[in-house]
């Protein structure tokens, strides 16, 4: 078994006089979904059970997991891991300024078992590299170290846990994101960060890096941080991007779009839709990876 990566040769444009640069971007390659029937069928397969029966326990487990995470419990969900929910909210200095519109997002996090990122990290990866005119270059089998990002820990240096909520640098300690202000301390000032929530939606795929690196939702970015935006809609659909409400230009080559923005100097909200027709409207496809 392995895990398919195709790095596709893109011009990367950071501003929109900039003639642009050519660079090697890496993505998952993306399988069919399968559907809960298909899950379902091999699960019966495998246990010795009925359709039927293996319907019944897994839409009876479903509504268990539902109940119970929604009041505030963190859910096991056997041979995967846990799932609980989260959220991401501004922190504010005063107890009357205390109110629910200071949630971003609410948030479902799921933390897998130490079986299943052994299992990951155990996969090797295999890289289809395609030169801008789509002509397979190169194959790579990896020889990384297998890290598994871990989401109730470290993530990327500046996230970590406690009492199950996640704080990342100026974030609260009440399972929110904050912005805060710049701190000091023997006189020298912070780097101060600003939260960037990402909501994906869409039937195509989309990837946010800065420098290289993959940015997930709720990352701490610094003001004027270089963000690139690589999508891949499903044929025949056109991708729309909106940081805090303003669109961004993406630029079109070989079935890719990309598009770029700096971060401003506060907490923001990227909005990708990776399969809306005609660059406009919803798609009801499902969220993109």
């Amino acid at each position: 078994m392995a895990l398919k990566v195709k790095a596709v040769e893109r011009k990367i444009k950071f501003s929109k006089t900039d003639e642009g640069v050519w660079r090697y971007v890496m993505q998952p390659e993306l399988y069919i979904a399968l559907t809960q029937a298909k899950v379902i069928k091999e699960a019966a397969l495998r246990s010795g059970c009925s359709q039927g029966v293996m319907k019944a326990c897994w839409d009876a487990a479903g509504e268990v997991i539902k109940a119970w995470a929604t009041e505030g419990h963190s859910v096991a969900l056997p041979g995967l891991g846990t799932m609980r929910f989260g959220l991401r909210a501004k922190s504010v200095e005063k107890v009357e300024d205390v109110k629910s519109s200071l949630i971003s997002t609410r948030r479902i996090i799921f933390t897998p078992t130490q079986d299943l990122k052994d299992e990951l990290a155990n996969t090797s990866i295999q890289i289809t590299c395609y030169d801008r005119n789509g002509d397979v270059v190169k194959r790579v089998t990896s020889t990384d170290a297998g890290t598994v990002e871990d989401p109730e820990g470290d993530d990327n240096g500046t996230q970590n846990t406690q009492n199950g909520s996640e704080n990342g640098g100026s974030q609260n300690q009440g399972g929110g994101s904050s912005t805060g202000s710049p701190s000091t301390g023997s006189g020298t000032e912070t780097a101060q960060g600003y939260a960037l929530t990402i909501n994906k939606s869409g039937s195509g795929s989309a990837s946010v890096t800065k420098d290289g690196n993959a940015v997930t939702s709720g990352a701490e970015l610094s003001e004027d941080d270089e963000v690139e935006i690589s999508i891949t809609p499903a044929e025949g659909k056109v991708p729309t991007a909106t940081l805090n409400g303003s669109s961004i230009e993406l630029t079109e080559s070989e079935g890719v779009y990309t598009g770029n923005f700096a971060m401003p100097g506060q907490a923001s909200t990227l909005v990708i839709n990776t399969g809306s027709a005609g660059g406009g409207g919803n798609d009801e496809g499902g969220d993109a990876e």
